[in-house]
């Protein structure tokens, strides 16, 4: 009898004991479902709050000559990650790109939802001698586009000069394109892209027109000036 009442107690603790284990692996379990349940939430959280903003340009934007990460717009995701702003860049820049270039492929790029549209195009206008009525007209309608697919989107234009050389009367027009548009379509406006860089050789490549790194970095704090406080107030 003492024999089968030591072998029931020695069951007993044993089950008790796998019991426990299991309760507490259960638990384990649970406990690690659902901190991963709570960062893959975190993560679609961070993913569903992310904002875009698409830098649509040319060879300025693209970095002509440069390594992808030397352009303005990884510049400026640079900052961005630096301040915790929850916006990606996209940098869809194209070397030799136009007006007329950039009106036609804004579409294929808008098939994704945009917030923030920073548009630098027109420089390459200007150096063809392109009317500067021709050049309004195509940044007007690209800018038309990208608010009927996204009207809460912020857009920025780049403002661009054309150097005396090319006439007074035409270098003046031109310039008016940006403030003109700027005005119009009610956008905001970097009154010149290229401001203290433009002319200055140690900041341009040989061909005295692609910005270096250096002078990508000015471009970057151009930019930045004005994207600032309207990135915070949207954050």
């Amino acid at each position: 009898m003492k024999i089968k009442q030591k072998f029931f107690l020695l069951f007993a603790a044993a089950a008790f004991s796998f019991y426990s284990c299991s309760e507490a692996d259960r638990t384990a379990n649970n406990t690690a479902t659902q901190e991963a349940g709570t960062d893959q939430d975190t993560v679609a959280d961070k993913a569903t709050t992310t904002k875009t903003i698409l830098f649509f340009g040319n060879s300025l934007t693209a970095g002509y000559g440069l390594e992808p990460d030397q352009a303005f717009p990884a510049l400026i995701q640079q900052k961005l990650d630096s301040l915790n702003l929850p916006y990606k860049v996209v940098n869809a820049g194209v070397s030799g790109e136009t007006s007329a270039g950039g009106k036609s492929r804004i579409n294929w790029l808008l098939k994704q939802p945009v917030d923030v549209f920073v548009l630098e195009l027109g420089a390459n206008d200007g150096l063809r001698g392109i009317d500067p009525t021709e050049t309004y007209a195509n940044l007007r309608e690209i800018i038309q586009r990208v608010r009927e697919k996204n009207p809460d989107a912020e857009i920025i234009l780049a403002g661009m000069q054309m150097p005396p050389s090319m006439g007074q009367r035409y270098a003046s027009e031109f310039r008016e394109v940006f403030t003109r548009l700027a005005a119009d379509e009610r956008v905001t406006l970097i009154p010149f892209l290229l401001e203290g860089v433009a002319g200055d050789p140690k900041l341009n490549q040989g061909d005295g027109i692609h910005p270096t790194v250096e002078g990508q970095k000015i471009l970057a704090n151009n930019v930045w000036e004005v994207m600032e406080d309207l990135l915070k107030d949207n954050s």
